[in-house]
């Protein structure tokens, strides 16, 4: 049984992009669908669908490359763990590598991007990075 889904959906992500695969399938959770959400948002993905069968659900995602066949995801990870929570505060979440990658941010308003949670002027749990 997988406890973290979110790492679970990351892990097939970044192996997906590294087999140059056109799609990978993630098991389907509210915020699994959210983080999907926002790496089509932010150009990471080419799109994401939820797709039922039955009483199960999955996510289909279409891994976006380059014109070099390089994916678009240069590095993938999970910052915050069941083990160990990470949270940051507003300021902290202003910048990831200098505007190029993405912090993906559950907070009280949602799971959002880092730009975004910052508009808000709020902070909240950091999910993963991406760049």
């Amino acid at each position: 049984m997988i406890n973290d889904l979110i790492a679970d959906a990351l892990t097939r992500i970044r192996n997906a992009g590294m087999r140059r695969l056109s799609t990978t399938t993630l098991l389907h959770s509210k915020s699994v669908e959210a983080v999907a959400n926002i790496l089509v948002e932010k150009g990471y993905l080419e799109s994401c669908n939820v797709v039922e069968d039955g009483a199960k659900k999955t996510i289909n995602a279409v891994i976006k490359y380059d014109e070099d066949g390089k994916p678009a995801i240069n590095e993938i990870k999970r910052v915050s763990k069941p083990g160990r929570r990470i949270y940051r505060g507003r300021d902290e979440i202003k910048r990831f590598k200098n505007g190029y990658g993405t912090i993906i941010v559950s907070t009280s308003k949602g799971i959002l991007p880092n730009d975004k949670a910052y508009e808000l002027g709020i902070g909240g749990e950091v999910i993963c990075t991406v760049w």
